[in-house]
């Protein structure tokens, strides 16, 4: 059983910056393969950013060359660097563990204003 807990959204301008954090608990998290995904009102859930347990990383081409994933195995902690962010960039953020049929966390909403 993995436990997450996202933190760190708010509102921001467009252009600004935001750090998203996902605390894991459970056992195993080393060995998890741990995302970020995000829903905007009215689309579907889709991948932003995975980290494998051997640190390879996945970026949509969406947010490529502005996000940057990490992950520090010794606190059990994902994140999630978001610079130069957008109005489209705005949705809930969600910590994923093991893949879409693995675990959830309630999400943190990320509102970008033009």
């Amino acid at each position: 059983q993995v436990q997450l807990v996202e933190s760190g959204g708010g509102l921001v301008q467009a252009g600004g910056s935001l750090r998203l954090s996902c605390a894991a608990s459970g056992s195993g998290f080393r060995s998890n393969a741990m995302g970020w995904y995000r829903q905007a009102p009215g689309k579907q859930r889709d991948l932003v950013a995975r980290i494998t347990s051997l640190g390879r990383i996945d970026y949509a081409d969406s947010v490529k060359g502005r996000f940057t994933i990490s992950r520090d195995n010794a606190k059990n902690m994902v994140y999630l660097q978001m610079n130069n962010l957008k109005p489209e960039d705005t949705a809930v953020y969600y910590c994923n563990a093991r893949g879409p049929s693995g675990y959830w966390g309630k999400g943190t909403l990320v509102t970008v204003s033009s």
